[in-house]
Formats: C-alpha cells, sequence, structure tokens
C-alpha cells in the first residue's frame, strides 16, 4: 500500500461511520486491531477551546523530562500525518502506509468513522515505538467519543467548555459539559480549566464523585495587569510568560501545569524547570500563532464563539495601544460564522473575506454583507487578500490577521510564501 492507497483507504470511511449510542463500536475495532490501548498509558484530554495548546504544554513537559511521548490530536493542520506524533515528530509515511494496510485486513466489512480508523493508526504506531505516555485529544465531545475506549487515563483533562458541535452534544453549556465530562473514569483523577462557569465546575465535580474518580481544582494563579501580548502569570511565585500570545493561554497553562505536577505524584519525574520550559517555548500553529515580521502575522483557526471572543480580546489589546488590525477572513457553513464575523469585524480596521479554501465555505458576499455594518470589507481571493492585508499592516504599522477556519489556515500554511 502507497501513501496514496492509504489515503483512499482512510477516506473511504465517512466522517461519522453512522449514528452512535455508546461505544460498542469502537471497542469491536479495539479488539479487531489487538487492543493495543490496553498496552499503552494515557493523559486524555477533552473540551470545547484549548485543547491543543494544553495537550502541547503537556507534551512537551514530558518530553523534554526524557518521555517518549504519543500525541493525538484533530484535526490536522498541515497534512494528514501531523494528527499523529510522538516527540512531536509526525508519523512517517512508511509507518503510516503499513499500519493502514494492517487496520485494512481487519475492518473491511464495517461501518467505522474516519476518526476511528485514524485512532486504529495511531494507538497502534504508539505500541510499536513503545510509547511511555500518550497525550490523547478527543475528537467531539468525550462520552461517545471513540477515544474513551481507552482504560483510565494517568489523569484527564477537561479545558475551556462552551458552545459547539451543538446539534450533536446539546444545546447548552451544561448538556456539553456532560458529555465532555463522560472522560472521566473511576480509579482515575480530573483536571478542570479554572476559565468555565459554576455549573460546568458542578458537573464535573459530581460526576468524578460518582465514578470514583479524584477532582484536581486548578490553584489559582495572578496575572498581571498589562503583562503585553504574551500574557505572562505568577504561578506559586514564580513569573511565567507563555510563548504564545493571549490571555486565556494562562487557563491552559494552569491546566497543564496541574496536570503535570499530578503525574509527579504518580511517579513520573518532571521537574519544574520542565514544565516552565515547555510553557514559555510551546506554539501552536494556528491557535492565535503569532508571526513576527514586517508586518506581523496572526493565523487562528478559532471556529467557534468562545474561540474566536479569544481571538478578538488579543486583537482589542492591539488595538488600544494604536496597531491597526487588517484581517482575512473565512470561515465554513457548518459554524455559527455570524457571531463570529461580527466580533471579528469590530476589532478591524479593514476585512477581507475569502471563500476558496474549502467547498462548504461561507460565501465570501455573505461575510461581506455583515461585516460592513461594522467595519470596511470586500471580497478577494485568498492570495490576493493577504498580499492587500500585509501591504496595509506594512504601511500603517499594523498586524495582518487571517482566521475563521482551521482550513482557511492549514491552506494558508502550505502556502509558505504567503507567510
Amino acid at each position: 500500500m502507497n501513501y496514496n492507497e492509504a489515503m483512499g483507504f482512510i477516506n473511504s470511511y465517512t466522517k461519522t461511520g453512522g449514528k452512535i449510542t455508546d461505544l460498542s463500536r469502537a471497542k469491536e475495532l479495539m479488539e479487531r486491531i489487538g487492543s493495543p490501548e490496553k498496552r499503552l498509558k494515557f493523559v486524555h484530554i477533552a473540551g470545547t477551546n484549548g485543547k491543543g495548546s494544553t495537550l502541547e504544554y503537556i507534551s512537551n513537559a514530558l518530553i523534554l523530562s526524557g518521555y517518549k511521548t504519543g500525541q493525538f490530536t484533530s484535526p490536522f493542520v498541515l497534512r494528514y500525518n501531523d494528527r499523529i506524533r510522538i516527540n512531536g515528530r509526525d508519523i512517517d509515511d512508511e509507518s503510516l502506509c503499513k499500519i493502514a494496510e494492517q487496520v485494512k485486513e481487519k475492518v473491511e466489512d464495517r461501518p467505522y468513522s474516519q476518526f476511528e480508523i485514524t485512532m486504529s493508526i495511531a494507538l497502534l504506531w504508539y505500541e510499536q515505538q513503545n510509547c511511555d505516555v500518550v497525550v490523547f485529544e478527543t475528537g467531539m465531545g468525550g462520552l461517545l467519543d471513540s477515544t474513551n475506549v481507552i482504560p483510565p487515563p494517568l489523569v484527564s483533562v477537561i479545558t475551556s467548555i462552551s458552545l459547539d458541535h451543538t446539534a450533536i452534544l446539546g444545546d447548552t453549556v451544561e448538556k456539553i459539559a456532560v458529555q465532555k465530562a463522560g472522560i472521566i473514569k473511576g480509579g482515575s483523577a480530573v483536571v478542570l480549566a479554572e476559565d468555565n462557569p459554576p455549573a460546568v465546575t458542578e458537573i464535573v465535580k459530581n460526576t468524578a464523585k460518582e465514578v470514583g474518580a479524584e477532582y484536581i481544582p486548578c490553584e489559582p494563579c495572578k496575572p498581571f495587569s498589562d503583562g503585553g501580548l504574551f500574557a505572562p502569570f505568577m504561578y506559586r511565585g514564580v513569573k511565567i510568560t507563555p510563548a504564545m500570545p493571549g490571555i486565556h493561554q494562562k487557563y491552559n497553562a494552569q491546566a497543564a501545569i496541574t496536570a503535570c505536577l499530578y503525574l509527579r505524584k504518580k511517579g513520573l519525574e518532571i521537574s519544574d524547570g520542565n514544565i516552565i520550559r515547555a510553557i514559555e517555548t510551546t506554539q501552536v500553529k494556528a491557535r492565535v500563532h503569532y508571526i513576527d515580521g514586517e508586518p506581523p502575522m496572526i493565523i487562528d483557526g478559532g471556529h467557534n464563539p468562545a474561540g474566536v471572543n479569544m481571538l478578538s480580546l488579543m486583537l482589542m489589546y492591539l488595538s488600544t495601544r494604536g496597531k491597526k488590525i487588517y484581517t482575512v477572513i473565512g470561515m465554513i457553513d457548518s459554524k455559527d460564522y455570524v457571531e463570529c464575523v461580527k466580533t471579528i469585524s469590530r476589532n478591524s480596521s479593514r476585512l477581507f473575506a475569502v471563500e476558496d479554501f474549502a467547498p462548504n465555505a461561507v460565501p465570501a458576499e455573505n461575510i461581506v454583507d455583515i461585516a460592513s455594518f461594522y467595519t470596511e470589507a470586500e471580497t478577494d481571493e485568498l492570495v490576493g487578500a493577504i498580499e492587500k492585508a500585509k501591504s496595509l499592516a506594512a504601511e500603517n504599522d499594523g498586524i495582518a490577521v487571517v482566521c475563521g477556519s482551521l482550513y482557511l489556515a492549514s491552506e494558508v500554511y502550505n502556502h509558505p510564501e504567503l507567510l
């Protein structure tokens, strides 16, 4: 099986694999491929926003401490392989093809999902490569997410919970929290990020109590009143400055630190220095990714209201300090694009709407219709829009921003001449 054949096999499955009401299909899949999950140790991460950053912080603390660390994320940013990594290295094409062929022999007669097939390939690779720990991000939800077939993890982490995938997970934050809290398992522990409303905290605490898991709240950390773009904070008397910008990063970092300290209790040797170094050096593509240059750029794939609000707070901070924001935005039609466009438009000096990055992109004209109430807006194709935004930013001591969809971010990263 070559790479094109492997991707053809993976893409032959639908995104959902059909409606599910329990984990029986995913459990059966694991049995078919030899139950690799039973021979691995996990940190399991769920949440609406912040999963990717938190996963990278924890992973890098483990890697710096000498542990061979599997990293499972979704969706991919540059290419399929970057969903499945060990110590930051993507699965190589040869291993992907070989394992995909092994999985194919076991599963051809069942309607699994693309995500389940990807998870199978990842788990087999982690086992074959003798990973010490796998930091495992859920796909959607938690309770019925196929990643939830793993045994009780070393620790679970639940990041910020807000409205997203409401048709599947529920139309209130409380309903979504019940789904996310479904990853909590007896005999394990759960860390909950501090930036959650009281109702979510109660649901997570009660779920932990019901299943016999330890609930670990995050120890408060003190932000600096004006720490600048990278929002340093004090934690246990130590000043820590995340390498990723935005005030929300302190919450992700705080959850990661708390999880690492708990892992230390479980016997993993993770020093304070390696935890701090992970926070202060980790950067994640498409998560409010700041690229210094002339002009500087920010690339963000936040696509739900809570994620866009985090980007918006940073843009507001920059605006109040005299920076003009020139925005290229594109969104897909399965997201609440109206509110997202309104939020970003309010903080943009000028906005360019694009649609040539995905087949289900919202028509650029629709975005302009909304944005025009708040700022000067026009449609353009992607290359032209980025060139205009960067030119205006360079002329006016501003910042060029590309945002709205992970698919858009991926398109930009795959064309480095645009950066």
